[in-house]
C-alpha cells in the first residue's frame, strides 16, 4: 500500500496537478460555491408533453360561450372518468359539473382525478401567456422562460437552475427522463449538467461492474485510497480546491457503487417497490406511457430517499389530441393527476434522508407544466388544436396552498390581466412563474432569467 501511495503522490505532484487544474472537469469542481452546503430541498419537474386541454382541469369550461365548445358526452369518453358528473347544457348537449368539494377554493374539471382530494396542497396558475403555438418553442419557453432563437435554446431549464443552486454536492444533481432539460449560460457548474436518459435502466447499466478480475470490496478499497490521497494532497497543494474536487468525485463513486444503486434503479425493482405508482389501466391512452411515468415517479422517490439526487425531471406524453383521440384527453389527464396524487402520498410516508423527523414531502417541491393549451373549439376531426394559453401546477410548502392565480378571458380562453407588473398590467407568463419558483429558495432570478418578475401572491408567508 505504501508503494501505491508513493506512486499516487508522484503522479499528482507538480506539473501533474497543474495539468489537472487546466482540465474543464476539475475547473468546474473548483468553481465558486463548490463546497456550499445543501439544505436538503428536493425537486420534481413534470412535463405533460403535447399541450393539455385546460378546460378539463385547471380552467374548467362547461358552457357554450364565445369560442368555447365544451367537453360533452358527445365528444368525450366519460365512462371511466371518476370526477365526471353530467350537467345538461341544452336539450341536446350534456357537459360536466365543476369539481369543487367543500373547502376547495379552486374550480376543477373532471380531468383532475384523485388529485382534487389534495386540493389543500395545490397552487394553480392559470392564464399563462405562451405567445406561441409551436411544440418545440412552447416546451422550451415553459421550462426555460425564453423562446427559442432560430430553433436554438438560449437559456437553462428550471431543473438545471435548481441543481446548480442546491445540488452541486449530490451524487446525481439532476436526472432528466425525457424532460426538456438544457444546460445553457454562464456561471454554471459542469457537475450539474442534466443526466438525460430515456429510462432508469440506463443508469443501472452504467453502474454495473464485471466481477471477472476484482470484487466490489477490492474496488471500494482502491477508491477509498484514491479519495484519501486526494484529500491529503489538497491540504498541502497550491491546487487544493482541485484535489478536493477529486476527493469528492471518488467519494461519490463509492456511494454509487457501494449502495447497490444498480439493484434499486431498474424498472423491475421500482415496479416491485412502488406498485401504487404504476398505471393500472391506462384509461386515457396512457398504457405504457402512463407506466413509464410511474417508473419515473418511483425513481424520484427512491433516489431522494437514498439521498443521491437533487432534481428529477420527467415527461409524460399523450396530450397532443388533434383528432378523434381527443376523446381520451380527459382520461390521459386523470392518469397524470392520479399519478401526481399517489406521488405526493408516497412522499408523505417516506422519511427525509437528512432531516430527522421530516418526510420527503416536507422538503420536496413539484412543478407540473405543458407546452400550451388546446383550442376552445373542437375541430372537424373531433380534436382540439394548439392555443397560446396555459396553466401550471405547483405543489410546494413554499407556495400558497388551495390557491389559484391568474385567469383567462371568459369568452375566448386567452390569457387575461393577472396583475400589474413593472411593464404595466398584463397576464402572467412562464418567466414570471419560473422567477417566482427560484426566488422561493433565496435565488436571485436574474442570475438565470432575462425576463420574469416574482409574483409574491404565489408564495406562502
Amino acid at each position: 500500500m505504501n508503494s501505491n501511495r508513493r506512486t499516487f503522490l508522484k503522479v499528482l505532484g507538480g506539473a501533474g496537478v497543474a495539468g489537472l487544474a487546466a482540465a474543464p472537469l476539475f475547473r468546474a469542481m473548483a468553481g465558486p460555491g463548490a463546497a456550499a452546503a445543501s439544505d436538503g430541498e428536493l425537486f420534481i419537474f413534470v412535463h405533460a408533453s403535447g399541450g393539455w386541454d385546460v378546460t378539463l382541469w385547471a380552467d374548467p369550461r362547461n358552457e357554450k360561450k364565445g369560442l368555447v365548445d365544451p367537453a360533452s358526452t358527445v365528444n368525450t369518453d366519460t365512462g371511466s372518468l371518476k370526477r365526471w358528473v353530467d350537467k345538461p347544457i341544452d336539450d341536446e348537449l350534456t357537459s360536466f359539473q365543476i369539481v369543487q368539494p367543500p373547502g376547495c377554493n379552486i374550480p376543477f374539471g373532471p380531468g383532475i382525478g384523485d388529485l382534487v382530494e389534495l386540493h389543500d396542497r395545490l397552487c394553480v396558475v392559470n392564464g399563462l401567456a405562451m405567445n406561441t403555438v409551436s411544440h418545440p418553442d412552447g416546451t422550451v419557453y415553459s421550462a426555460t422562460g425564453r423562446h427559442t432563437n432560430g430553433g436554438r435554446v438560449v437559456a437553462s431549464s428550471i431543473d438545471t437552475m435548481m441543481a446548480n443552486e442546491l445540488g452541486r454536492e449530490s451524487t446525481f444533481p439532476c436526472v432528466s427522463l425525457n424532460f426538456p432539460s438544457y444546460f445553457v449560460g454562464d456561471g454554471l457548474d459542469r457537475r450539474v449538467v442534466p443526466l438525460r436518459i430515456g429510462g432508469v435502466d440506463a443508469i443501472t447499466k452504467t453502474l454495473t461492474r464485471s466481477q471477472l478480475y476484482d470484487t466490489d470490496a477490492d474496488r471500494d478499497a482502491v477508491t477509498a485510497l484514491l479519495s484519501k490521497e486526494a484529500s491529503d494532497l489538497a491540504a498541502k497543494s497550491n491546487f487544493g480546491d482541485v484535489l478536493q474536487g477529486m476527493s469528492l468525485q471518488y467519494d461519490a463513486l463509492r456511494k454509487m457503487l457501494g449502495s447497490k444503486l444498480q439493484d434499486a434503479f431498474s424498472t423491475k425493482s421500482l415496479k416491485d417497490a412502488y406498485p401504487d405508482l404504476m398505471a393500472k389501466k391506462g384509461k386515457g391512452g396512457g398504457g405504457k406511457k402512463g407506466q413509464l411515468g410511474g417508473v419515473s415517479a418511483a425513481f424520484a422517490v427512491e433516489a431522494m430517499r437514498r439521498n443521491v439526487v437533487r432534481c428529477v425531471s420527467f415527461a409524460i406524453g399523450g396530450f397532443d389530441t388533434h383528432n378523434t383521440n381527443y376523446q381520451k384527453q380527459a382520461g390521459t389527464q386523470e392518469d397524470l393527476f392520479d399519478l401526481i396524487a399517489t406521488l405526493v402520498k408516497t412522499l408523505d410516508v417516506t422519511p427525509h434522508p437528512t432531516k430527522t423527523g421530516k418526510k420527503l414531502s416536507d422538503h420536496t417541491h413539484i412543478l407540473v407544466m405543458s407546452d400550451f393549451c388546446r383550442t376552445p373549439q373542437i375541430n372537424i376531426a373531433g380534436g382540439r388544436d394548439h392555443y397560446p394559453n396555459n396553466s401550471a401546477l405547483v405543489i410546494s410548502p413554499r407556495f400558497r396552498r388551495n390557491f389559484v392565480f391568474g385567469k383567462s378571458d371568459p369568452e375566448q380562453l386567452l390569457p387575461a390581466q393577472a396583475g400589474t407588473f413593472s411593464d404595466g398590467p398584463r397576464a402572467i407568463a412562464p418567466p414570471d412563474l419560473l422567477a417566482t419558483f427560484v426566488s422561493a429558495f433565496g435565488v436571485n432570478p436574474s442570475k438565470y432569467l432575462r425576463d420574469g418578475e416574482v409574483v409574491k401572491e404565489l408564495l406562502s408567508t
